[in-house]
């Protein structure tokens, strides 16, 4: 579930645009070029509604805003997440809380079920451990999104609560699960998936 739009804090370093490279997908810094995609993507009802901020319907000055937040600054970690170079999603991190940065996404509706979501999560995760001193990550999903709450538990988030949140398209507030991953769970995922790759075949 994408959360508010991320912003630039001290925390993050300035650096060239970049991109993370998956088994399937590339995700990089969306730009004006890519603002038709971002508007057939994400003007569909289903998507804004298991969002916090997201308008319905979306229009290309709603992809003009975003792409303008985000493509200025080489410190934000949004990136929009392609397959075969078409837009299928977009992921990043919202900065606004350093000392717990929160991870989002959405993905287009036709892209749902293909595991895209929690390739792209676990990139943007590992990239933000990596990089970056931060001993926690945060996130969320609509109490009736179990797909989103799967993605966020296979990449190691652990339930703490539920709580109240605004949903911009449907000018209410609603239950959402509320996540958390910390450094030591992340890093204890990756050794046991290194030392699961090098397991021979048997």
């Amino acid at each position: 579930m994408l959360q508010d739009m991320p912003i630039p804090t001290p925390l993050l370093r300035d650096r060239r645009p970049f991109a993370l490279e998956t088994e399937r997908l590339t995700l990089r810094k969306p730009t004006h070029a890519d603002v038709r995609g971002i508007t057939a993507l994400a003007n569909d009802r289903r998507i804004a509604e298991m969002t916090r901020c997201l308008p319905h319907p979306y229009t290309p000055d709603d992809a003009v805003q975003f792409v303008e937040a985000v493509a200025g600054d080489s410190r934000e970690m949004v990136f929009l997440v392609e397959h075969n170079h078409v837009p299928v999603g977009v992921a990043g991190v919202d900065w606004s809380k350093p000392d717990a940065p929160e991870l989002g996404y959405w993905f287009g509706v036709d892209h749902w079920g293909r595991g895209f979501a929690t390739e792209a999560v676990r990139a943007v995760i590992d990239y933000a451990f990596e990089e970056y001193g931060v001993d926690r990550m945060v996130s969320g999903a609509r109490v009736i999104n179990p797909a989103s709450r799967n993605v966020l538990e296979k990449c190691g988030f652990q339930w703490t609560g539920v709580e109240l949140y605004r949903i911009r398209s449907l000018g209410s507030s609603t239950p959402v699960d509320r996540f958390r991953l910390s450094r030591g769970v992340w890093s204890s995922l990756k050794r046991w998936n290194s030392a699961a790759r090098r397991e021979p075949c048997i």
